[in-house]
């Protein structure tokens, strides 16, 4: 190969020899190999760097094959404690989709109806406020309706009763913070925003109540179904639920941080009454089933794999998968010609169609101070889970962003690696 110095001392003659070269075959073009690590690493550390995020995780399968793992920056900051490929992080709202796979279960292995009327099953004495019966609506809503969030609460127009544990203790004559059953009871006393089924409107409470169905149906607390039943079959051994207060953190949890290091109010009685807001802001013990999990980025990649309709022994089977998958029944999710909108909520999941041979990309995101998360399963066999112990609270600089920054680093790998890191 000529070198450098060698091309510039001949480069006068270099038109004289063209001629000759056509003559030959022409050489194939060598393109530089962009392995995963080079594409991801790029966009996550920037992604780190401009939001000043402590710490995180990322894990990416390929055709059901663990690919890459990456850890960046401090799983505990103070401790200087690095993050690492086992380190637990709160996933926040990626718990529902865990929640919706244990739903599914129970409805293949026929325990459950998708259109059983959730509060036949729940059956908990409403708390009224004026002795105003409850909104009779409340009898319709169906287990379908809170997997895919129609079930007639919407937060934007009233609120979300799973950050307010102090009020509704208070209106329940429980301890504060309430737990989930005293939620329920307290909205059971509430009007609905809409009519069930009518539309889509995120609702953590409705997952609350899957949790309570999960329950009454299993006869055992929802955490030790959902671990026992869905979890370990899968291969996973570490996830579980989290713990609100500093000091009581799950062995290899990450911690959390603010941006601004703000302080909350203190949802739990006693001093202090100020406390950091992943630490006391809020009640993780009663998002249990929408938002209360741990797990580690490679948990979660293993429990979207297990998901994977190709796999020779999928999780759920076919049919099951399909009911995951079917987007609501109309109106809900419609554009004003009745045709379904680009992107929809089925059960557990947002989903986008890619193309027209049925194939979609399915993905939940999670957010709570102190924590975001992401969880993708794209329509190519790829899946990718991202953890930090951080999220953004700058409107320039949205969490959401890292949808589109994996996606973009997804799309310029050119060489993904044979090996299959789940062995190790």
């Amino acid at each position: 190969m000529m070198n450098r110095r060698k091309f510039l001392l001949t480069g006068a003659t270099g038109l004289a020899v063209l001629p000759a070269l056509r003559l030959r075959a022409a050489p194939a073009i060598q393109t530089a190999k962009v392995l995963p690590a080079a594409a991801f690493d790029r966009e996550v550390e920037a992604f780190l760097t401009a939001r000043k995020i402590p710490g995180g995780a990322l894990a990416v399968v390929k055709d059901r094959r663990l690919v890459y793992v990456k850890c960046y920056g401090w799983a505990d900051r103070e401790k200087k404690i690095p993050a690492r490929p086992d380190t637990l992080f709160r996933i926040a709202s990626v718990s529902k989709p865990v929640t919706a796979v244990a739903v599914l279960k129970l409805v293949e292995e026929k325990k459950l109806d998708l259109d059983a009327r959730a509060f036949d099953l729940v059956r908990l004495p409403p708390v009224l406020d004026d002795a105003k019966p409850p909104d009779p609506r409340l009898a319709r809503i169906t287990i379908r309706q809170l997997l895919q969030h129609t079930g007639g609460w919407d937060r934007d127009q009233s609120f979300d009763p799973m950050f307010r544990p102090v009020l509704i203790a208070g209106k329940t004559g429980t301890t504060a913070p309430a737990g989930a059953e005293a939620v329920i009871r307290y909205m059971l006393g509430q009007p609905l925003d809409f009519d069930p089924g009518t539309r889509y409107a995120y609702s953590n409470f409705g997952y609350c109540v899957l949790g309570r169905v999960i329950e009454r149906v299993t006869r055992r607390p929802y955490e030790a179904f959902v671990r026992e039943t869905i979890l370990t079959p899968m291969g996973i051994r570490r996830m579980r639920l989290g713990a609100t207060l500093d000091g009581q953190q799950a062995q290899g949890e990450a911690r959390y941080y603010m941006t601004d290091n703000s302080p909350a109010k203190n949802v739990f009685p006693g001093p202090p009454e100020q406390v950091p807001w992943p630490y006391g802001g809020f009640h993780l013990e009663a998002m249990d089933a929408h938002g209360g999990w741990l797990a580690s980025a490679v948990d979660l990649v293993r429990f979207a794999a297990a998901l994977d309709g190709q796999a020779r022994r999928p999780f759920l089977k076919p049919a099951t998968l399909k009911l995951m998958h079917a987007p609501p029944p109309p109106p809900a999710s419609r554009k004003p010609d009745g045709t379904l909108n680009d992107t929809y909520y089925v059960c557990g999941w947002s989903a986008r169609p890619v193309g027209d041979d049925g194939r979609a990309n399915y993905w939940h995101s999670g957010s709570l101070p102190g924590t975001a998360t992401l969880l993708v399963r794209r329509h190519d066999g790829l899946i990718w889970a991202m953890l930090f112990n951080q999220r953004s609270e700058h409107k320039q600089l949205p969490d959401s962003a890292m949808d589109a920054a994996l996606h973009r680093a997804a799309n310029a790998v050119t060489d993904w690696p044979k090996e299959d890191l789940f062995a190790r």
